[in-house]
């Protein structure tokens, strides 16, 4: 009988981890989507601006910047996607590299559906000049 208690146990055990694993943990991960369907390739975007909030997260890590209007100063945040903290790793990235207040220029894409959205393509640290890959999914197939 003991045994087969153990056993029970185990199970609930394992059961309660997959559930509380599977719960989405934020809208982004419930609505992965192909590139195309977020961004247009056709639609290219250079922004230089400075850091406000870095995401490490899957499936993808997030870059929010502040960018100043060239003609009237107004200052937008803009929020670039770039590829996952693994692809971003592969390149050279490290979870400390950038920091809030740092300033950076991005090469994207636009996005389709939601203004100040962009997918960068790569993105230079302005204080060094290092030239860093996004891992991007705009070449994916």
């Amino acid at each position: 009988m003991r045994t087969t208690s153990v056993k029970m146990t185990w199970a609930a055990v394992s059961v309660g981890f997959v559930v509380a694993f599977s719960v989405p943990s934020g809208g982004r991960v419930l609505a992965h989507h192909s590139f195309a369907a977020e961004f247009d390739i056709t639609k290219s975007v250079t922004l230089t601006g400075k850091i406000t909030k870095i995401e490490w997260t899957n499936p993808h890590a997030f870059l929010f910047i502040d960018v100043a209007d060239k003609q009237t100063g107004a200052v937008t945040n803009w929020e670039i996607e770039m590829g996952s903290p693994n692809g971003l790793t592969r390149l050279g990235w490290t979870r400390t590299l950038l920091k809030p207040g740092d300033e950076v220029t991005v090469d994207g894409s636009l996005g389709r559906n939601k203004a100040n959205l962009a997918n960068a393509r790569s993105v230079v640290m302005t204080a060094t000049g290092k030239k860093l890959g996004a891992a991007s999914s705009e070449g994916a197939k």
